[in-house]
């Protein structure tokens, strides 16, 4: 009977601990955000919240009942001293609890970055534990935070989607930038040279008008969001933006390369092959003699020929030859710039001081105190190169040929 008693009284008291609704959420009174915009005021800081509309996203661009469109999205701002005030204070504008488990892009505004720096930020969002660390981060160039995350986007109805898709593809294709996360910033502020880069972007056009519903409308939008340069971080504060070939060139030490085009002169025209990148693979090495550091960078690039504006016989190996030489003095040109470009702001952006302090970690002692003001900015870095024509599209010898023959 005892024993019975007791299993009785068991049941009972799981029936209470596995309980599934005791945190139950209704949908109802969550405000999911999509992306958090981040600018700094007199006070402290300005957060913009970009909701999401659920209704309107589901259904496309929905009329109401005098045929107005309704937006996407929804746009709240609150000031704070600090990123929870500001948040807490946004409740008294929203009618439901700001939800963050969806959110997916933080924007940090350039005066803000530059002037306080985003460590405080950072802090933060990796403490709530709704928010994920995973959800990727961006400067705005140029511009505010707010202007960012406010525009409306085609073809992308959420915005923020529309920002992390182009990271991704602009990564993916042209490579002059790369998409981080939250964690990955972090990891890159804690390193021993306390650097790293952030993907930065910027608003393109109009800013009033980049707000309103006729942006939708229009078959080439005034206002667009674009991919703009790598923000260069020291101690967490913007100290430089990288763009171009410069760009393109850290990212490729980084070994975050995922494709590009590079282009070569031939026969006297600029720019008359271009070379599609198919795999890639760069890897650094770091030796210290006589107190001094020295840094090997190798980069294998294996592609495609993507275009001829003139006639080459591509079918004779030593024409190939040449394309691949060619090909290795032009990546070793962006490799250098972007070395240099570092060592001129003293910002190990590269992560060699990690390289040497991994491989080294005896000689690094020495060397950390004043590996950014000294060591780094005198680096000697050997480049070495290798490139590789596998493949020429679906001919091999071109129509330009044809039509230089008949003209002969």
């Amino acid at each position: 009977m005892k024993r019975k008693g007791a299993f009785l009284l068991l049941l009972m008291t799981m029936v209470v601990l596995l309980s599934s609704c005791w945190s139950k959420k209704e949908l109802t009174d969550l405000a999911i955000v999509s992306a958090v915009g981040i600018d700094k005021t007199k006070d402290g800081y300005q957060l913009t919240f970009q909701i999401i509309n659920p209704g309107n996203v589901a259904g496309g661009m929905q009329g109401g009942g005098g045929g107005s469109l309704s937006p996407p999205i929804t746009i709240y701002s609150a000031p704070g001293k600090n990123i929870d005030e500001a948040s807490r204070r946004a409740s008294g504008r929203i009618s439901r609890r700001l939800y963050y488990a969806h959110a997916n892009l933080v924007v940090i505004g350039e005066k803000l970055a530059r002037e306080d720096g985003i460590i405080p930020l950072i802090d933060a969002f990796d403490r709530d534990p709704e928010f994920r660390n995973t959800s990727a981060i961006v400067i705005a160039n140029h511009s505010t935070a707010a202007d960012l995350v406010k525009t409306l986007t085609p073809v992308d109805k959420i915005p923020a989607n529309k920002v992390l898709k182009t990271l991704e593809f602009t990564e993916r294709k042209w490579g002059e930038t790369v998409k981080l996360t939250l964690q990955q910033v972090m990891k890159g502020l804690q390193s021993p040279e306390e650097e790293t880069i952030v993907a930065g972007f910027r608003l393109v056009g109009n800013h009033e008008k980049a707000q309103k519903l006729e942006n939708l409308q229009e078959s080439a939008p005034e206002s667009t969001l674009r991919a703009s340069g790598l923000a260069v971080l020291r101690k967490g504060k913007l100290i430089d933006w990288l763009y171009g070939g410069t760009a393109r060139g850290t990212v490729w030490i980084l070994d975050e390369i995922q494709g590009t085009d590079i282009n070569i002169d031939w026969d006297g025209k600029k720019e008359a092959i271009a070379y599609q990148t198919v795999r890639q693979k760069t890897s650094v090495s770091a030796q210290v003699k006589n107190g001094q550091p020295h840094i090997s960078v190798h980069a294998r690039v294996e592609g495609d020929i993507g275009e001829m504006e003139v006639p080459v016989d591509i079918t004779n190996p030593k024409v190939i030859t040449k394309i691949e030489q060619a090909l290795r003095k032009e990546i070793r040109k962006e490799l250098q710039k972007a070395i240099e470009h570092a060592q001129k702001d003293k910002a190990d952006i590269f992560g060699f001081g990690e390289v040497v302090h991994r491989t080294r970690p005896n000689q690094w002692k020495k060397l950390e105190p004043e590996w950014s003001n000294l060591y780094f900015s005198k680096l000697n870095v050997d480049i070495n190169v290798e490139a590789y024509v596998r493949r020429a599209g679906l001919r091999n010898k071109s129509f330009l040929s044809g039509i230089k023959e008949n003209q002969k």
